[in-house]
């Protein structure tokens, strides 16, 4: 209500938005018969920028936005640090060390909730897990009714057979290893069991009387729910990244604050460490940066006074004053921007405030033409004659496997001088591509059904070590082509060769053109591979593929091609 209240210019400034309606939602994935009847209320769609995790729920967008509209000033967010004794704690053990060693805690103390503002609170939660927790594997959220528990808690780490409670929504109880099963085909929870199902022990919290509280980052008991009527949620935080888990929390507790019976004020909870050291959380951590005016209006572009830009400032939730004499603004950045890391990202707020629009467009004080790089020219040169001489242009993975660019092609990994990558989250993309040919084969394999002849070409980067380099590797630009049919054709790439040479201008002598010489490769057929000479330097070859590098892309007829280094005619 209150957004749709705002004006749509005042939204266009702030954000990316669209109207549209449930209708046209409709009408679009499944065509007008399907939408007749549905709803033509006027719907808005917000892109919310990654970072500003403090749009994700209707509470801060709302008030982001009245703050903008300096309806209301920006609210003061209050930690309350209960009398000693009254408070709750969450103890960490040692076992969870290796599989999720943080955990942060915090009360909404007498909140009011009503179905929509409840609905609102699920779904913040679950919009930060995909985004900043990234799917749970760097925080995974747990809320608790706190009037059906009672501190301390434990947080601890226990082998799954040992832990046995009734999983949320659930009839009866579950172990650990059970319920991993149970969730296995579950559409929404089984994209996290990965996260824990191979480590020897499980994650879980415990309140004083052994209820579970969760089994992070799976799932909460269904024990301490929360409902409309909850009064008093337990919010606790448990990760692999102890930043990300403190920003989390902030942001939970920040969002629905405003619904407490003191308004922004949370209650505090204590956290025992494995060493015996404690820390109160949340940190709702408010800090000041200073920022020169001049420095705003440069980057912007625009020339205002020190108080206008504290002003535009402030209306982006960063409560900012002049100091000295005009010299400097003083921002205060609360605990809802952890977005706010740099001076630019406050240069940033300052030019959304002001409105990119309103920029004035000016000329740029350098003078300089624009050229496409030579090397990019020549690419798209070849590109199209290519495509001319009847072959059909692929563009394949930069990445690709081990596998693909070293034994299927008959080599040790050892001598592709490949860069690997630190990470691989497939086995399919563990390296860079140092040949082309590869990507090549895998196309023509995933298209044999297709009339026959195959001729794909593609020119693209592969990438190879080079300790000359600052970055350790090198980019080359390679041409390839592949003639798939049941001779071999090696005529057909012999001949596009003579073609690109043609383009090329390179005259076919030795002095100084192209020449090609018998060689061996282990990728082809024994007698029938050529190097190719040009400018001096080898810069590639051609040849029929052997038949088992063929066998090996789950290909069945004979096959030539064709690979050159097209970086010396630049």
């Amino acid at each position: 209500y209150l957004i749709f209240s705002l004006s749509h210019h005042v939204l266009n400034i702030l954000y990316k938005i669209c109207l549209t309606s449930e209708k046209d939602i409709i009408s679009k994935e499944k065509g007008e018969e399907k939408a007749k009847g549905a709803s033509d209320t006027v719907l808005y769609k917000i892109d919310v920028p990654a970072n500003r995790y403090d749009l994700l729920c209707l509470e801060g967008l709302v008030r982001g936005l009245q703050v903008f509209k300096e309806r209301i000033n920006l609210p003061r967010y209050e930690k309350i640090i209960p009398a000693q004794g009254e408070g709750q704690r969450l103890i960490i053990t040692e076992e969870t060390v290796q599989v999720r060693p943080h955990a942060v805690a915090a009360v909404l103390r007498n909140i009011n909730f009503t179905k929509e503002r409840y609905d609102s609170f699920i779904d913040l939660q679950e919009k930060l897990h995909q985004n900043i927790c990234r799917r749970r594997a760097l925080v995974a959220i747990g809320t608790h009714d706190l009037d059906t528990i009672s501190g301390p808690f434990t947080f601890t780490a226990k082998a799954p057979s040992e832990i046995k409670f009734k999983p949320l929504n659930q009839s009866q109880e579950y172990t650990a290893s059970q319920i991993m099963d149970l969730y296995r085909t579950d559409s929404h929870l089984r994209h996290y069991l990965h996260l824990i199902e191979n480590k020897p022990l499980y994650p879980v919290i415990y309140d004083s009387n052994g209820v579970v509280l969760s089994m992070p980052p799976i799932i909460n008991g269904d024990h301490t729910k929360i409902s409309v009527n909850t009064r008093n949620v337990f919010v606790e935080c448990t990760g692999t990244d102890i930043t990300k888990a403190k920003i989390v929390l902030d942001i939970i507790v920040t969002m629905f604050s405003e619904y407490c019976e003191k308004p922004f004020s949370v209650e505090a909870a204590e956290v025992v460490y494995p060493n015996g050291k404690t820390h109160i959380y949340p940190e709702l951590a408010y800090r000041k940066e200073k920022v020169k005016p001049e420095l705003i209006n440069k980057k912007i572009g625009i020339s205002e006074t020190p108080s206008s830009l504290a002003k535009l400032l402030t209306r982006m939730c960063l409560k900012s004053h002049v100091t000295g004499n005009g010299n400097n603004i003083e921002i205060e950045i609360p605990p809802t921007r952890a977005d706010i890391i740099h001076a630019c990202d406050i240069v940033e707020d300052a030019a959304i405030a002001y409105g990119y629009n309103n920029i004035q467009m000016t000329i740029p004080k350098t003078y300089t033409i624009a050229n496409q790089l030579p090397l990019n020219k020549l690419t798209e040169l070849l590109r199209l004659d290519l495509a001319a001489a009847g072959f059909t242009e692929a563009l394949t993975f930069a990445l690709c496997s081990q596998e693909d660019i070293a034994d299927k092609l008959g080599m040790d990994i050892s001598a592709t001088k490949a860069v690997r990558i630190a990470n691989p989250k497939t086995a399919e993309f563990q390296v860079a591509r140092t040949t082309l040919l590869p990507g090549l084969l895998k196309t023509i394999a995933a298209n044999r059904k297709m009339p026959l002849p195959l001729k794909l070409f593609e020119i693209s980067d592969i990438v190879v070590k080079d300790p000359n380099t600052d970055v350790g590797a090198r980019n080359y630009r390679h041409f390839c082509a592949v003639y798939y049919n049941k001779s071999p054709g090696f005529e057909i790439i012999h001949g596009l060769l003579d073609r690109v040479m043609q383009l090329l201008e390179v005259p076919p002598n030795e002095e100084n053109g192209y020449t090609i010489k018998a060689t061996e490769g282990s990728a082809f057929f024994p007698g029938r591979c050529a190097e190719i000479f040009a400018k001096g330097q080898s810069i590639g070859k051609l040849g029929v593929l052997h038949p088992d590098v063929i066998t090996k892309f789950e290909l069945t007829m004979p096959c030539s091609a064709l690979e050159i280094n097209i970086e010396p005619f630049v």
